[in-house]
């Protein structure tokens, strides 16, 4: 459901011309979203543990089918796109966030976890930039609802392909993960009984556990500067600065789907390389080229589509979403079976720094009158991510 974490930046200026609401205003719902989209991820990952995968993420996608009605046809004030954009397509969202990534690779894989990774997250990019210029051809034929009605017509889909197809588990299916060469089940479900623990309690115990341990306060810190410089600034406001320029719409939409598709080589090189190489030095190296690329854009913007602008959304998408696999390495090598909970409370701070990012840019730009600032304090967060990427080498 990643074509929703983008439509925020997508519809903010026909919101701003249609209904005259304030930047800062939006801003606030997709601040507000993109938080929950990570604070949702950890108790969404122990309620998958308790009840499925099947249930939970059928109950999130009917979430969000809901959601893309409501927003569309009761929003008479920015209180209520906050309240139906920003809470609850947030915990939509957040219920199927890569948090559900990490827990079919731990269920369904023994080797190649890496490169698994890196194909399911790769998937979820292509979900969130791909589809961004059929929603910018919707918006131009249409107004800001249309965009948020074909995200909800997409949730309806993947709703019935995961009430369909999903299985919970190799075990639930008589089968077992890809590279186990024990004896495979002789009846379908035998060892995938769901937890009897309470979801809510284990999760926050598992946060109590992580807030004691050094390594996962550098881990939270690197990923909230990721999700700053990526979903707080890409999915937020690259459109809206694209539009200053005298850029279309439909040509910034088909610059964030080029980062998509760079985004699926990218994440899954960073997956086979996770296996291979130490992942400190790939958080280093993505995080480096990554502020290297937000430095440069600004002077890189222009009315038309031209061959830099290519070349920056190639080198970004490589390098967008390419820190997944490593961080999520390294949350198997320190937590072990617990890596899923883990990692879901490093993707909260993912999506707090994301949301402040989000917030930030919107007030940057309506004091300024211009994003440049907001550029150079991505990169700048870049390369202290990088100093903390490289940091977890000696963890």
């Amino acid at each position: 459901m990643g074509s929703f974490t983008t439509i925020g930046g997508l519809v903010t200026d026909p919101l701003v011309s249609d209904r005259g609401w304030s930047r800062t205003g939006i801003g606030a719902a997709v601040a507000v979203n993109m938080v929950l989209y990570g604070a949702v991820a950890p108790f969404s990952a122990a309620l998958m543990d308790r009840y499925g995968l099947r249930r939970t993420t059928s109950a999130a996608l009917a979430l969000l089918v809901a959601c893309s009605l409501f927003t569309s046809f009761i929003t008479p004030s920015v209180f209520w796109f906050v309240l139906w954009w920003g809470f609850a397509v947030g915990v939509g969202t957040g219920s199927v966030t890569m948090v559900f990534g990490a827990i079919v690779t731990n269920r369904w894989f023994r080797s190649k976890i890496g490169l698994a990774t890196g194909l399911l997250t790769a998937a979820s990019v292509v979900g969130q930039f791909a589809t961004l210029p059929l929603l910018s051809v919707i918006l131009g034929r249409t107004d800001w609802r249309g965009p948020i009605l074909t995200g909800g017509a997409l949730a309806a889909f993947a709703l019935v392909v995961v009430l369909v197809g999903l299985a919970d588990s190799p075990q639930s299916i008589g089968t077992l993960p890809y590279g186990d060469d024990s004896e495979p089940p002789r009846t379908p479900g035998t060892s995938s009984e769901p937890r009897a623990d309470n979801p809510f309690r284990r999760t926050v115990d598992a946060l109590v556990f992580c807030l004691r341990d050094g390594r996962f306060w550098v881990l939270a810190l690197m990923f909230a500067l990721c999700g700053a410089t990526t979903n707080g600034l890409m999915w937020s406001h690259f459109t809206p600065a694209a539009h200053d320029h005298g850029m279309q719409v439909t040509v910034a939409s088909s610059l964030l789907a080029i980062i998509g598709c760079a985004n699926v080589l990218g994440t899954v090189a960073a997956g086979w390389l996770s296996d291979r190489v130490q992942p400190s030095l790939l958080l280093a190296v993505f995080f480096l080229g990554r502020g290297v690329s937000l430095a440069a854009l600004p002077g890189l913007f222009a009315g038309d589509l031209h061959p830099n602008l290519v070349v920056f959304a190639v080198v970004f998408g490589m390098l967008d979403v390419a820190t997944v696999p490593p961080t999520l390495s390294l949350c198997r090598r320190y937590y072990g079976r617990g890596s899923a909970l883990a990692f879901g409370w490093v993707s909260v701070f993912h999506q707090l720094g994301a949301g402040t990012m989000a917030l930030a840019g919107g007030v940057i730009r309506q004091i300024d009158g211009s994003y440049t600032w907001v550029w150079t304090l991505g990169a700048s967060a870049c390369v202290v991510a990088a100093l903390l990427g490289a940091s977890t080498s000696r963890a």
